[in-house]
């Protein structure tokens, strides 16, 4: 269940990242309640995931799935430039949160 948990948490955390992009810095207020309503989501499902879940763990599956989530609807949807530099970086990323997972935050 606590990954549930945290695959919820992430969503939101995305959708409020998103929404924060169409808040032209807070000053429209709808994509604004959502950015606030998607960050206070976001942290009280990772606060239950950590629950059942261990800190290291949750957080890098957290930090890792958000940034490379974000990273991509930037690319597709928001027009952002796709490089090298880009998908090194994602695939770096990723890397590390394999690695903790594998290399004992369990």
């Amino acid at each position: 269940m606590g990954y549930v948990l945290l695959a919820g948490a992430i969503a939101a955390e995305v959708g409020a990242t998103t929404a924060m992009k169409y808040s032209e810095g807070f000053s429209r207020l709808w994509p604004s309640l959502i950015t606030v309503a998607g960050y206070v989501i976001a942290f009280a499902l990772l606060a239950q995931t950590l629950k059942t879940v261990q800190v290291g763990t949750a957080y890098a599956i957290w930090a890792g799935a958000g940034t490379a989530v974000i990273a991509a609807i930037g690319m597709i949807f928001l027009g952002e430039g796709l490089n090298l530099a880009k998908i090194a970086g994602i695939v770096l990323v990723i890397g590390g949160v394999v690695l903790l997972n594998v290399g004992g935050a369990h």
